[in-house]
């Protein structure tokens, strides 16, 4: 199953909305990674087991605690342009990818692409086809939020 969508991060024709500069927004994407229980409802916890760097890319391995189970994922962040989550197949928990990519198509106007891939086929009908839509709704909801807190943050001027 794939699924992409766009959000819309700074528009000149919208002045009542506090623009965000390309490192606010990238230090957000990296908080999250490092913090992902301030962004993610009904995440309890989570614990960044390693962190290395190869010049170029930083990669996380992280450990997700939602209560009754867990999920291992691995965090990719290319600098200043995209944030790559890739959860293993852990406690019932399916192979999935989540490519966050920062969009600048003009100065200063930028966009976050969010692409998830699951190890799943795309569901026709009946049940599975609701509960696929119902992910998705869920996902993009989610994604709103995740900008909500990084503007909140950059606001109050804790992003590091």
């Amino acid at each position: 199953m794939r699924y992409e969508h766009l959000i819309e991060i700074n528009n000149p024709l919208l002045p009542l909305l506090d623009p965000l500069d390309r490192e606010d927004l990238w230090q957000g994407l990296v908080q999250r990674a490092y913090a992902p229980e301030q962004f993610i409802l009904g995440l309890e916890g989570a614990r960044v087991d390693s962190v290395t760097n190869d010049g170029a890319t930083t990669m996380l391995h992280r450990t997700l605690n939602y209560g009754t189970f867990a999920v291992v994922d691995r965090v990719t962040l290319y600098p200043h342009t995209a944030v790559v989550t890739e959860v293993r197949d852990t406690q019932g928990a399916l192979e999935a990818r989540l490519t966050v990519t920062i969009e600048e198509p003009a100065a200063g106007h930028l966009y976050l692409r969010f692409l998830y891939e699951l190890e799943q086929d795309e569901p026709a009908d009946g049940l599975n086809a609701v509960t696929a839509a119902l992910r998705k709704q869920a996902w993009f909801a989610s994604d709103m939020d995740a900008v909500a807190r990084i503007r909140d943050l950059a606001a109050k001027r804790r992003l590091q």
